[in-house]
């Protein structure tokens, strides 16, 4: 791409912008796999919806890279047991489709709790879904958590 072009403000965007927080807007699909030569597969996270047998909806974050450990996050979340939420649920659970769940739109409408795998921290940067299908935004991890009210934990296997 030799010209820049300014992409669409998603609703995260708008968001973080009027909460006065830096991040950058990136047009990418993890999913897809094609991603620009500046930015690893292990630097973006997904989000996760789960369901715990004493909170209720939970959300976890890690690497794309990475497998959740349900036993780490239910532990860490105050449940015995947690699972994902199935994909025909998702959308009335956090109002996002499969590979557009992000914490900023997720807490803004609902207060679950929510756990970011500690590997973001020492990362400091994290690329995480800007609530669209091929949408993302760059974000220091410590500046999300807070805004999100999330922890970070020990939460992939």
């Amino acid at each position: 791409m030799s010209k820049k072009h300014k992409l669409k403000k998603t609703l995260v965007d708008q968001i973080l912008d009027k909460a006065q927080i830096e991040h950058d807007s990136l047009a990418l699909n993890a999913l897809k796999g094609n991603l620009p030569e500046d930015i690893k597969k292990e630097d973006i996270f997904k989000t996760l919806a789960l369901t715990g047998d004493k909170t209720g909806t939970i959300i976890g974050i890690i690497p794309i890279t990475e497998h959740l450990s349900e036993k780490k996050l239910a532990k860490i979340s105050g449940n015995k047991k947690v699972s994902m939420i199935p994909q025909k649920e998702l959308q009335k659970t956090t109002g996002y489709v499969h590979g557009a769940n992000n914490p900023v739109g997720i807490r803004q409408k609902h207060h679950f709790p929510i756990y970011i795998d500690r590997i973001a921290l020492e990362k400091g940067k994290m690329i995480v879904s800007a609530g669209e299908i091929g949408r993302s935004i760059r974000i220091d991890s410590q500046v999300l958590a807070k805004f999100v009210n999330a922890e970070f934990a020990d939460i992939k296997e």
